[in-house]
């Protein structure tokens, strides 16, 4: 029987879904899904069985405390360091740059809306090579 993951989506509440989504989408390479822009929610979908997609929820709130969840992005190819910069060239922030002398590390960066994830070294800076 083959493995089917069970994780559809990992879902963020936001303000502005559709703009959130569009965030993410450039931030992954995941394109956007057909919605309203105006709409309670925007998908982000990596077309790829057992891959979960991003989903994004319209909520009245703003995020007003530290993520439980976060995501670890580690970029296939370029380096870590490239992807903050281009991850900041898309309006998003460093919150903490764990970044060593040595190397080694990770930044924690924040969306448009303010949800934690971290960027960490990219594969080939890992020596692992993306399949």
């Amino acid at each position: 029987m083959a493995y089917l993951n069970p994780v559809r989506h990992i879902t963020f509440d936001a303000r502005d879904p559709h703009a959130l989504a569009r965030f993410w989408s450039r931030l992954t390479g995941y394109p956007l899904e057909d919605s309203d822009p105006d709409g309670e929610w925007a998908l982000i979908s990596p077309g790829r069985p057992g891959v979960p997609g991003l989903l994004f929820l319209r909520v009245p709130d703003a995020k007003t405390v530290k993520n439980r969840v976060h995501l670890d992005i580690q970029p296939p190819s370029g380096t870590r360091d490239a992807e903050v910069e281009r991850l900041i060239g898309l309006g998003a922030r460093v919150a903490d740059d764990r970044r060593t002398e040595d190397g080694l590390g990770w930044v924690v960066m924040s969306d448009l809306e303010g949800n934690e994830f971290c960027v960490e070294r990219s594969a080939v800076e890992r020596g692992v090579v993306p399949s």
